[in-house]
């Protein structure tokens, strides 16, 4: 009996270990399947990283997630863009990093800016995912190039950037970035697709630097749930400000830059697994709606209007005689239901010209 529970320890603790992996070594791999297991989770366990499948397709997105709560909340990807097919494959490489291909060998995704050989890759209890040299330095991590969504340590440099994704399940390039400027100025604005032209800004922090205080030098999203810009003199210019402070201790926190433009501070107890427990904090800005640009649409699309909801997101609707072109697109624009001005006038002259003509015709016959 003695020996066979000291077997089962054992084949609990392989289990434990493997559930629980953190780390992974050049030639590591891993291959989008139907399973949802994550390739590995954070040593709490509150954060996994691996494939997600897409809804609706076949196709499946590098990402990492709140591995506690059900609906998987994603708050980096790396493929966007690029979506993989079942059976694409990532692998750990000395020299580029991951690299990611679909199943026929085409590469799909892999990491830049890489200076020296990498030796491993570790996934924190933050959500960071670190690429490391041999003497454990980091030469690549994911809160560098963020997504759409900051995590609480997280810093933003000068030059980086959040970018939304296009629709709340397609994760292409949004229309809407959020940018710490090189003057130090964090500001928010629409883009045009696919020019990439970028519209007026709809939000800024006004911290480009005066005689009496220094430009932003990073955004900062600090373990205690404030996010705040730190000026090149250490000043602290809050984002947040105005609200209480959130527990990092019994919440999990998100700051994410939504699909419709709108920046939110989510929070979500700790104690519970429902995704429905995401709840707003704080959101930037105050009201999307008023936001105009010259070139292109604004929040909506053409012929539409725009309208705050209790979240402070945006609500689009077409005005009445209107319809959407894209019934799947409720943020897209609106075309009339009814023929508009010279092709009305058009159309009634070639009606009225028919009825003429047969009216004639008719008094032709009765001659």
């Amino acid at each position: 009996m003695l020996p066979f529970l000291l077997y089962s320890l054992i084949l609990q603790s392989i289990y434990v270990v493997a559930q629980t992996k953190s780390t992974i070594a050049i030639g590591d791999s891993f291959t989008a399947t139907t399973s949802t297991s994550p390739w590995l989770l954070s040593p709490s366990g509150d954060f996994a990283f691996g494939f997600l499948p897409l809804k609706e397709t076949n196709l499946f997105l590098l990402s990492i997630w709140y591995a506690k709560i059900s609906e998987k909340t994603i708050v980096w990807y790396a493929n966007g863009d690029s979506p993989a097919p079942k059976g694409s494959k990532v692998v750990l490489t000395a020299n580029d990093g991951l690299v990611l291909t679909s199943p026929n060998g085409v590469k799909l995704w892999n990491t830049q800016g890489l200076n020296a050989k990498v030796s491993r890759g570790v996934l924190n209890d933050t959500g960071n995912f670190v690429l490391q040299d041999g003497n454990f330095n980091s030469l690549w991590e994911t809160f560098k190039f963020p997504s759409d969504t900051l995590l609480p340590s997280q810093v933003v440099d000068k030059g980086r950037k959040l970018s939304s994704r296009l629709k709340d399940t397609n994760f292409n390039k949004g229309r809407f970035e959020l940018l710490l400027q090189n003057d130090g100025n964090l500001v928010m604005h629409s883009i045009n697709l696919p020019s990439g032209y970028v519209n007026e800004n709809y939000y800024e922090s006004n911290t480009v630097g005066s005689s009496t205080s220094s430009a932003g030098a990073q955004l900062v999203f600090d373990r205690s749930g404030y996010l705040y810009i730190l000026g090149e003199n250490n000043e602290k210019y809050n984002v947040s400000e105005g609200v209480s402070k959130v527990s990092t201790t019994d919440f999990y926190l998100r700051a994410t830059l939504n699909f419709d433009g709108v920046f939110i501070l989510y929070k979500h107890p700790k104690s519970s697994t429902k995704s429905e427990g995401w709840t707003t904090v704080w959101s930037k800005p105050y009201n999307i709606c008023i936001y105009t640009v010259s070139v292109g649409s604004g929040v909506c699309g053409y012929n539409s209007f725009c309208t705050l909801g209790d979240d402070k997101r945006p609500i689009c609707q077409c005005p009445k005689g209107y319809s959407l072109i894209d019934p799947n697109d409720p943020y897209g624009s609106c075309k009339a239901d009814f023929i508009l001005g010279c092709e009305e006038d058009e159309l009634k002259g070639a009606v009225d010209a028919l009825v003429e003509g047969d009216n004639e015709a008719l008094e032709d016959k009765e001659k």
